[in-house]
């Protein structure tokens, strides 16, 4: 019975996701009693939506753990030797059990909007709640009626065991982190997406989305790191795993989600890129959602890719047209409604993350047509592969521009500046890069009559521009990049002799 209470707590839960729907739409519609009480009763489907999903993912993790060999998931992805571990890991050491923790994590999101969000305006949370049900359902639908993970089948001895190149450790943490944020940059597009809804585009939109985006990338960082560190040491040949088709399905969604987590900072704080933070959050989940239908729909040659049929990656492309093609709609409909927010000067720290921003969507663009090219080629009959040789020349200059908007941007004044000050920033940063060099190599000839005491001397020094450079660096760090604007132009007034 317990593959059975977990396929039904899935059917009452995506029954919710679309009475989730219902509600959000009245209660952005309708201003009267039947939309107050739509507003009041859409939090507590919210929360019951993901307990249920959460409900289903323990059933499953149980049936995995009991080595219930009549449900066709644990036989073919576990055996009752093995270890706990590999036997809890294992549940979504596969296809099936893979999209119900993505669910179990989506709606726990969800719910977790429903709770504790009190910042947003009323009717821009419950058209996120809407949304978020919307993802949701899809998913749903995925699941029961395209990979049900509670398949019953004639009960046998024993099952086929765990794939050999998922039982590690890894298994257990690398998947649940990556989809961690995944989910994360799902929030932030049904932020968007109801923020579009209700034309409430602004900084309070922006402080409610910006720990999502920021949970988002910490998780897609670790989720990364912690993959290609097990690639390299589970299968050796060919060094680190960078430009593998799969792993740029996840890169692609950090890039995004780095652009977007700097643009939500500047409207959160300084009123400003109201345009991009829209736009920025709707790329990231587009970039998840083709990572998604890469990964899962067959057409890619990896190790790392889920072996499904196409029928499967056509479901999931269906639900990426609607998403994105809708999402896509909105914006188009809508951007004219979106207040310019503050201004600023092209020469501004603001604009220096424009510049940032655009460098990261070109090499967005890059990874991206890199990876598809070979399947659009095949789709046309010709056979090729794109490697890390076109990756590197053609990102790697992008990504050394990137540095320098990086090493120069935070030493920009907010909204104004000139090319002069610009300048002079950009030179005092190249002097204390050049001291430091100086001081790491000995200083050159001289450098071996400098004893260990002068080092130590110069040490605390060194260490206090560190640290209000570190302060000057910060979203809304005004008063530290005052600190350094000050001691640029006293570097520049009285040491220019020594540039």
């Amino acid at each position: 019975m317990i593959a059975e209470a977990g396929l039904a707590a899935l059917w009452f839960a995506a029954a919710l996701a679309g009475l989730q729907i219902l509600l959000a739409v009245l209660g952005v519609r309708r201003t009267d009693v039947v939309g107050d009480q739509a507003r009041e009763g859409i939090r507590a489907v919210a929360i019951v939506q993901g307990a249920l999903a959460v409900l289903a993912m323990a059933l499953l993790i149980t049936l995995f753990l009991r080595s219930d060999m009549s449900v066709r998931l644990v036989v073919e992805n576990s055996h009752s030797a093995k270890p706990w571990l590999y036997k809890f890991a294992g549940a979504w050491g596969n296809h099936e059990g893979s999209m119900l923790l993505w669910v179990t994590i989506l709606g726990v999101a969800g719910a977790a909007v429903a709770r504790f969000e009190r910042v947003l305006n009323v009717r821009t949370l419950v058209a996120t709640l809407g949304a978020q049900a919307g993802i949701a359902l899809g998913f749903y639908a995925f699941l029961l009626f395209s990979s049900n993970p509670f398949d019953r089948v004639p009960a046998t001895i024993d099952g086929m065991g765990l794939n050999p190149l998922l039982q590690d450790p890894g298994l257990a943490f690398h998947p649940p982190t990556l989809y961690a944020g995944y989910v994360g940059l799902s929030v932030a597009f049904s932020f968007a997406v109801g923020a579009l809804v209700t034309r409430d585009v602004g900084p309070a939109f922006a402080r409610a989305m910006r720990p999502w985006v920021l949970g988002a990338w910490v998780f897609l960082t670790l989720g990364i790191t912690a993959g290609s560190y097990w690639a390299y040491y589970e299968l050796g040949w060919g060094g680190w795993w960078f430009w593998d088709p799969v792993e740029n399905a996840s890169l692609m969604p950090w890039l995004a989600a780095t652009a977007l987590l700097h643009s939500v900072n500047v409207l959160a704080a300084r009123d400003g890129l109201r345009a991009w933070t829209v736009m920025l959050a709707v790329v990231a989940f587009s970039m998840s959602m083709i990572g998604t239908f890469l990964v899962r729909s067959g057409i890619l040659t990896s190790v790392h890719a889920f072996a499904v049929d196409p029928e499967r990656g056509a479901f999931i492309l269906a639900l990426l047209a609607i998403y994105i093609g809708g999402a896509l709609a909105l914006f188009a409909g809508r951007i004219g409604t979106v207040k310019a927010g503050t201004v600023f000067s092209p020469i501004s720290r603001e604009g220096g993350l424009v510049v940032n921003n655009l460098l990261l969507s070109v090499i967005l663009g890059v990874v991206l047509i890199g990876t598809l090219y070979p399947i659009v080629a095949a789709a046309l009959g010709v056979q090729l592969s794109v490697g890390p040789p076109f990756f590197n020349k053609a990102a790697g200059p992008i990504a050394l521009a990137l540095v320098v908007a990086m090493a120069v941007g935070p030493l920009l004044r907010w909204r104004r500046d000139d090319a002069g000050g610009a300048a002079r920033a950009a030179g005092a940063g190249g002097d204390g890069g050049a001291a430091a060099a100086r001081a790491c190599t000995g200083g050159g000839a001289g450098g071996g009559e400098r004893d260990a005491a002068g080092r130590a001397q110069s040490a605390p020094h060194a260490a206090a521009d560190l640290g209000h450079g570190g302060r000057a660096s910060g979203a809304g760090g005004q008063p530290g990049g005052d600190g350094v604007r000050q001691r640029v132009h006293r570097r520049a007034a009285g040491g220019g002799a020594a540039g």
